[in-house]
């Protein structure tokens, strides 16, 4: 019993183990398919006998190995060495683990899995039993070979066996499932066999390899791959942190073929051959992440600012609203009187015609009832209310009654398409070269993004959504017409000042060196 106390033995038999079921996982999933053709009511029968059967298979196999690897009375002279029956069963049994190990590398590398793909057709419980009883015959060899090659003793070899088919019975799905969501274990193990059938065929050679060394090298790499695990569990955690949707979004847009510049750039430096064509236009991919960010945008990035607002004055002449009316393209006005906080209604603008030729003044009856939301509303729940209002706009007013803003239908789908502008006004985004656009500092910076292949513009923890809040926030404070600023390799440039608010930006994307690249 001395061998019990031995710690070179408990270190084999826990790594025997271990290998004997991996090398069975194999066996155990040829097994569920076969099980598959029987009967529902069979297939855990099967499925247990199957397993049964192999334990036999292997138990018989180890003893009868073990018996010959005894045989050390020479055979044959090869090369002027005398070769024994036991050299030649370790030579022939580590060709094998090196052959097997190296297809099942390849087909792992390779990512090829084992399919069944036939009818369903139920086969007796007899016939399956004996095609599980012909393949045991085959994935035991690889088994019983390694058992020999890691142990010398035959009661470790048999103890391995019957400890690793019993946990294969007891735990088969879930053994299944971990091994085929850790393809790196079987990889390592599959490594350990070609260690294996090396030390075999030196051995069969005359060269003893002391399994001490063996076991070091083993247990270095479950360490290496233990922490391997534990890092990408800690990975996966983290990633798990981010929310669904985001993660969703990112997903979908990666697919679609979004990129960031400095991705695209990556792949310039190290391809020379042209990119593949993407399946989608980048004006497809920026109305997906119009669409998948939408509900995460505040109002206020969507709205019409007070700044831009049309407004008809009650005190105003007939006149006044007349011609303000006909000079503006939009068919529905906030009507305020005096300022724009004091709203009394929304008309549209072929009433307000109407009235002021009819009655030479704006009619009570024909004012709606103005539709205000808190500027905390998200943009789903202003789009909501857009569909309830029968084409009326919705005022944005802030935690003080003042209002900031209006959304209207149009509004909505420029978040998700781009730009429509009106006949009056020019687009909030034009490109005046290579490399160089002017920008409104009103300009939406979700969209800004998107056109300058840029992702450091926005920030979840952002109070503001317009170039102007963006540009403010790096100056703290209101900067002069021509100071600028460096953000991701572009250069934001202040051209215009007006009224307190920076109302126009010229934006050049820089060269590696810092120097413009516009043309």
């Amino acid at each position: 019993m001395e061998w019990f106390f031995d710690p070179n033995i408990w270190v084999g038999l826990l790594t025997l183990v271990v290998l004997e079921i991996v090398l069975g996982i194999d066996n155990l999933i040829f097994i569920a398919i076969l099980a598959e053709k029987v009967p529902p009511h069979q297939r855990d029968k099967a499925r247990l006998i199957g397993l049964s059967l192999a334990m036999l298979m292997r138990l018989g196999l180890l003893t009868m190995i073990s018996w010959m690897v005894t045989l050390t009375e020479p055979l044959i002279s090869l090369m002027g060495k005398a070769v024994s029956g036991r050299d030649l069963i370790l030579l022939l049994g580590g060709v094998f683990l090196l052959f097997k190990a190296t297809m099942e590398l390849h087909e792992r590398v390779e990512g090829k899995t084992h399919v069944h793909s036939g009818p369903r057709v139920y086969a007796s419980l007899g016939a399956v039993i004996a095609q599980i009883i012909v393949l045991d015959a085959v994935f035991s060899l690889d088994a019983v070979i390694t058992a020999v090659g890691m142990v010398d003793e035959l009661g470790v070899m048999m103890a391995a066996v019957i400890i690793s088919m019993a946990v294969m019975i007891l735990a088969s799905k879930p053994l299944t499932r971990f091994v085929n969501a850790h393809p790196t274990v079987v990889v390592l193990c599959l490594s350990f066999l070609l260690m294996i059938g090396l030390s075999l065929v030196a051995e069969g050679l005359g060269f003893k390899i002391p399994k001490g060394y063996l076991y070091a090298a083993i247990g270095f790499s479950i360490v290496i791959e233990f922490f391997n695990q534990l890092a990408h569990k800690n990975f996966t955690r983290k990633d798990a942190h981010l929310p669904l949707r985001e993660r969703t979004a990112d997903a979908i847009l990666r697919l679609l073929g979004s990129r960031t510049r400095a991705e695209v750039n990556q792949e310039a430096e190290n391809t020379v051959e042209p990119a593949e064509a993407s399946a989608f236009d980048s004006e497809e991919r920026n109305m997906v992440s119009g669409v998948l960010s939408l509900s995460q945008r505040s109002v206020r990035s969507v709205m019409t600012t007070r700044s831009d607002l049309t407004w008809i004055d009650l005190n105003a002449s007939a006149a006044t609203i007349r011609q303000q009316v006909l000079d503006t393209p939009h068919s529905f006005f906030p009507v305020c009187r005096g300022q724009l906080d004091d709203i009394v209604g929304v008309a549209r603008a072929k009433d307000l015609i109407a009235d002021l030729s009819a009655h030479g003044k704006i009619d009570a009856a024909s004012l709606r009832d103005p539709i205000i939301m808190p500027d905390s509303v998200g943009v789903l729940k202003v789009m909501d209310t857009l569909k309830r209002s029968h084409g009326q706009l919705v005022l944005i007013a802030d935690e003080y009654g003042t209002i900031q803003g209006l959304v209207t239908p149009i509004d909505i789908l420029e978040a998700i398409a781009g730009e429509f502008p009106d006949e009056d006004e020019q687009p909030v985004i034009q490109a005046i070269g290579k490399d160089q656009w002017k920008i409104d500092g009103t300009a939406d910076l979700l969209y800004l993004q998107q056109v300058l292949h840029s992702d450091a513009l926005v920030s979840v923890d952002d109070e503001y959504t317009s170039l102007a809040g963006f540009m403010l926030e790096r100056f703290t404070t209101l900067p002069q017409a021509g100071e600028t600023i460096d953000v991701d390799g572009l250069r934001f440039e202040v051209l215009e000042v007006v009224e307190r608010r920076i109302a126009t930006v010229l934006v050049t994307r820089l060269s590696p060196d810092g120097e413009p690249q516009a043309t």
